[in-house]
């Protein structure tokens, strides 16, 4: 006998009565001195509802990249200089519009972290700069879609926005945000596990369920 959408005990529709545990990859890419670099990173968090998300998020720099702050006067004049970037965030996230399927999110990141520059110097010996705490506000917008109960893939893009930080750091890093991420529902994968039930079902996704 199929199971009526109003039978459906898990987070398949968008509102629920009870919370989930969430874990994120998000892979952050942006525009830093002109280059495209990439900010890898590890979320998890709860979700309230199905419509507002919590939690935090560890990110750091994947590649240095060339930093356009000056070169300190005491090392030689063909010094190569690269930035380096490692920082958590805590986020806040909203379903503005959704389906069992499909959802349009707001997100807003709050990052404190540190950075500094790596020098290489003519004969290969490395000096890095002290490091700066760096607090980072970033909102964002995102689009979403359910591959099974307990999967989803996203999209987003945003901006960056470095505080409390001095002027060159702050052109440095500031700029948009765009990425890409992998959402693993560990409270649906544990009940589908429990319940023997099938890992790659679409119960509850297709339209005549809803």
């Amino acid at each position: 006998m199929p199971v009526a959408p109003a039978a459906l005990h898990d987070s398949v529709t968008v509102r629920q009565a009870h919370r989930r545990f969430t874990f994120q990859l998000d892979i952050r890419n942006s525009i830093i001195n002109h280059r495209v670099v990439t900010l890898p990173g590890l979320k998890l968090g709860i979700e309230w509802r199905g419509r507002i998300r919590t939690g935090l998020g560890v990110y750091l720099l994947s590649n240095g990249i060339p930093s356009r702050q000056p070169i300190p006067a005491e090392l030689p004049a063909a010094t190569a200089a690269e930035l380096r970037l490692r920082y958590v965030a805590g986020f806040g996230e909203y379903v503005v519009l959704g389906n069992p399927r499909w959802e349009l999110t707001n997100q807003l990141q709050l990052g404190v972290g540190k950075t500094y520059a790596h020098y290489e110097l003519p004969d290969g010996s490395v000096v890095r700069s002290p490091k700066r705490v760096i607090w980072l506000v970033e909102p964002s917008i995102a689009a979403q879609m359910r591959v099974y109960r307990w999967l989803a893939l996203g999209t987003g893009l945003g901006w960056r926005q470095p505080v409390f930080v001095n002027s060159l750091t702050q052109r440095e890093l500031n700029g948009p945000v765009f990425y890409g991420r992998v959402k693993v529902s560990l409270g649906d994968l544990y009940k589908i596990v429990r319940g023997r039930e099938r890992v790659f079902s679409q119960r509850g996704l297709r339209r005549s369920e809803w």
